[in-house]
């Protein structure tokens, strides 16, 4: 059963979600949470990183400029990557070598068939490594049951709203979101 808090500070919204979580047997796990700023936005991805595994799909939905990329290099930065952090919005996939493991970073806007995405290697990369999608409705039912779906709303000029779910196995571990 889906669980979700009404957005609030990160910090209460994370440990109420947590209780409720740590009742038993989670195949979901949901948090509401305002990033009123880019330092929130950075603090997110900074608590998300250690929790990320080879194998963990996380896929960041949201419109155009809504900070997709952004989070992503916020992660990356995280997962000690201190090289400049391109779109690949025309490279269609960059990978990463991280302290998480091989980081591929997909932005699938461009795909116009969820096919086309063996031809990036994405078996491989969800086999071996951590994907991060941007645009991952493009999959389809490739999308796998176990994932991270984080979705980025604008509120403000840098202010953004963030959903986060995690699915099946990868749920229970978001519980270590809190502070």
């Amino acid at each position: 059963v889906a669980r979700r808090a009404r957005p609030s500070s990160i910090a209460s919204v994370i440990a109420g979600a947590v209780e409720r979580a740590m009742s038993g047997g989670i195949a979901e796990f949901t948090i509401d949470l305002a990033l009123p700023d880019l330092a929130a936005t950075e603090r997110l991805a900074v608590a998300l990183a250690p929790l990320l595994r080879v194998g963990d799909v996380v896929c960041l939905h949201g419109d155009l400029g809504s900070g997709k990329t952004t989070f992503t290099r916020f992660l990356l930065r995280a997962l000690g990557v201190a090289d400049e952090v391109a779109s690949p919005t025309f490279n269609l996939v960059l990978t990463y070598d991280t302290t998480a493991g091989p980081l591929w970073h997909f932005d699938l806007y461009r795909l116009e068939a969820p096919a086309e995405a063996y031809e990036l290697g994405i078996e491989d990369a969800f086999a071996d490594a951590v994907s991060v999608i941007e645009w991952p409705d493009r999959l389809g039912s490739l999308l796998p049951e176990d994932r991270i779906d984080i979705t980025l709303t604008i509120t403000g000029d840098a202010a953004r709203q963030a959903h986060i779910a995690g699915h099946g196995a990868v749920a229970g571990r978001l519980r270590a979101l809190a502070p």
